[in-house]
Parts: C-alpha cells; sequence; structure tokens
C-alpha cells in the first residue's frame, strides 16, 4: 500500500467558468489558471503523483506549457493515474475536502465522486468528498480562492507473468 497527499488552490475570477471535481458549477466567478483549474481533479491527481513517488503536478503539466493551457483536468488525472499504473499501481481510495465559501458545492458531492470514481479506475463506494466552508477566515474565508486536500491510498499489483 502506499498514501499521497494532494493540494490545491486558486483564486476565484470574474469570468472564469466554475468547474471542480469534474463538474460544471453555474457561478459567476470560475477558478483562475493554466487549464481549468479544477481544483478538486487537481489535487487528486497530485496525490497520485505523490503515492507513486513521480513528483508534482508542476512536474508533469507546468503552467507554461502549451500543451495544458486550457485543458480540462481530467485529461490530467487521467494521465497521472497512467503514469502510477505504469508502476504497477491502482488507486483503491480517494478523499477529497473541497474548502470553499461560496458557492455551496454539497449537493453536487455524488456527482463529483462518480467523476473521480470513473477517471481513477475505482468504484464510487470508495470516493469521499466533502465540502466545507474556511468560517469566514483567510482568502478562502472571504471568498477569494478554493482550496482542495485529497488524500490517495494505492495498492501495488504484482508484476503480470503474461506481458
Amino acid at each position: 500500500m502506499r498514501v499521497g497527499i494532494g493540494y490545491d488552490i486558486h483564486r476565484l475570477r470574474k469570468g472564469r467558468r466554475l468547474v471542480l471535481g469534474g463538474v460544471a458549477i453555474p457561478s459567476p466567478v470560475g477558478l483562475e489558471g493554466h487549464s481549468d483549474a479544477d481544483a478538486v481533479l487537481h489535487a487528486v491527481a497530485d496525490a497520485i503523483l505523490g503515492a507513486a513517488a513521480l513528483g508534482d503536478l508542476g512536474d508533469h503539466f507546468p503552467d507554461d506549457s502549451k500543451e495544458w493551457r486550457d485543458a480540462d483536468s481530467s485529461a490530467i488525472l487521467s494521465r497521472a493515474v497512467e503514469m502510477a499504473a505504469a508502476k504497477a499501481l491502482t488507486v483503491s481510495n480517494v478523499d477529497v475536502n473541497i474548502i470553499a465559501q461560496t458557492p455551496r458545492i454539497g449537493h453536487l458531492k455524488g456527482q463529483m465522486r462518480a467523476n473521480i470514481a470513473r477517471l481513477v479506475g475505482t468504484h464510487p463506494d470508495r470516493v469521499s468528498v466533502k465540502a466545507r466552508t474556511a468560517e469566514g477566515l483567510g482568502p478562502v474565508g472571504r471568498a477569494e480562492a478554493i482550496e482542495v486536500h485529497a488524500a490517495v491510498l494505492m495498492d501495488e499489483r504484482e508484476p503480470d507473468a503474461n506481458r
């Protein structure tokens, strides 16, 4: 078993689409970033890279890369899963904390769980998504940013003798 911890934070900005956990959320503000800035999928990908001892998001998806400019973050997460699979690692479970003052996202957690499970190749029962506020504290509490923490447990597979 291997454990990875991921983290991401993005500023909120008018005129950007808000996507969290692969779910487009109606909002007057979205997350600022090089890709679509889905902080949930970024934190999960970061946790997978950490569990696989493959560095971090910036090592593989730099913010000056034309390839990843305005990219759908599901492609980033899928690539992290592929990189871990090349090291014979599979995702066992995922735990995500989304800290956001606004918008309210509790009603979207099920959709996020299903999206994350599909992208990492596990069952939704092995994915937890929790939403909380920052109680008015700091940039997240002032609704200037959204912060995400993720933990991933990965299993090492035995090498396939038939390959």
